[in-house]
């Protein structure tokens, strides 16, 4: 077996993800559309509630696969197709603080949900956290089911 002489694999070669910085803020143009992604289907697709009030069927473009993860409840602007309108690509994800920077810029209307993700204040590594009151919570039964007198065989009815 040969000896590495390397200073590490693949990983290595390929960089850090250095995207951190600011970038300039990207507005809807004709054909585009901006949503929230309600739901993710797999294989690359989400469905997303646009902001003009549709739902699409969405496809995350070639570039962003495996580089920019979209999850549920994320800003991204929409790509939509001429020939299907229940259809769209997804174009751009915008982080929490670009799309604070929307919705007080008047292109995301006033009642849109701002989702905290992983960059946000809220939740951290054990994603968000979930406050409980006391009345939300259902009491124990205060007593055990009733046990059959017989002794011997059990149906599954009896349990």
């Amino acid at each position: 077996m040969p000896k590495n002489k390397g200073k590490g694999g693949k990983n290595r070669r390929r960089g850090k993800n250095e995207n951190e910085q600011k970038r300039e803020l990207t507005f809807k143009e004709d054909g585009q559309e901006y949503a929230q992604v309600s739901r993710m289907l797999g294989n690359g697709r989400l469905e997303a509630q646009c902001f003009d009030g549709l739902k699409r069927l969405c496809h995350i473009r070639g570039k962003m696969r495996k580089k920019v993860w979209v999850n549920q409840g994320d800003i991204v602007l929409l790509g939509l197709r001429d020939y299907q309108d229940g259809k769209a690509d997804v174009i751009l994800k915008y982080n929490n603080e670009e799309a604070r920077m929307l919705k007080s810029y008047g292109e995301l209307p006033e009642n849109a949900q701002l989702v905290e993700g992983a960059d946000g204040a809220e939740g951290g590594e054990d994603g968000p956290t979930v406050d409980f009151v006391a009345d939300d919570v259902p009491s124990a039964p205060s007593a055990p089911a009733a046990v059959p007198a017989t002794k011997g065989v059990y149906t599954l009815d009896d349990i």
